[in-house]
């Protein structure tokens, strides 16, 4: 695979991007190629993959100060359409970033950046996760403060909260885990 960091973009070249939740630590992240092709909306279901989520609310882009999402009434005249937008559009450049919010209840807000530029490699089927680091929040944990709150009650037997948590998440859950695997496998299902 050959990386040019300066090269020109095509719709056809493989962006690597990564993808950083903010306002968690440690950072919750991943690293994935896809085409330069790939629709904003699109990405938006590779993200849900990417983090375990169920896309079950409202989301946008902001691509610097212009928001690209689902309009979901004829007053929401702020918010175009992502099903025409595309990655290599809104981040033509290594180094380029955009953000991506999910649940506007919870916050959660993603930074997108663009980490290199490349030629697909034969046989390799995109998109797909290269890396990542640690497990997606639970749907519906209450954003980053509740996050914190999730993750201290459960890892405390003592909490009030904690078998109240535990039954809520399916019994167990690891914070730490970062299933590429299980991650990948979902993209096919796009």
């Amino acid at each position: 695979m050959k990386i040019n960091y300066s090269m020109a973009m095509s719709a056809e070249s493989i962006y690597q991007i990564k993808i950083t939740l903010r306002d968690i630590k440690p950072p919750i992240w991943r690293r994935i190629e896809l085409k330069g092709n790939t629709s904003l909306n699109k990405l938006h279901e590779i993200i849900q993959e990417s983090f375990r989520w169920w896309n079950s609310h409202l989301h946008q882009f902001d691509v610097d100060g212009e928001f690209y999402g689902v309009s979901y009434s004829e007053a929401d005249f702020n918010v175009k359409s992502s099903k025409r937008f595309k990655l290599h559009q809104a981040a033509p450049a290594v180094g380029d970033k955009f953000f991506y919010e999910y649940d506007f209840g919870d916050g959660w807000l993603h930074e997108i950046k663009v980490e290199a530029i490349t030629e697909a490699e034969k046989g390799v089927k995109y998109p797909r996760c290269i890396k990542g680091k640690r497990s997606g929040p639970p749907e519906d944990v209450g954003g980053p403060w509740g996050y914190e709150n999730f993750l201290e009650a459960i890892s405390d037997p003592e909490h009030d909260e904690h078998e109240e948590y535990l039954e809520w998440v399916g019994g167990s859950f690891d914070p730490e885990a970062c299933d590429l695997k299980t991650i990948n496998g979902k993209y096919k299902l796009l």
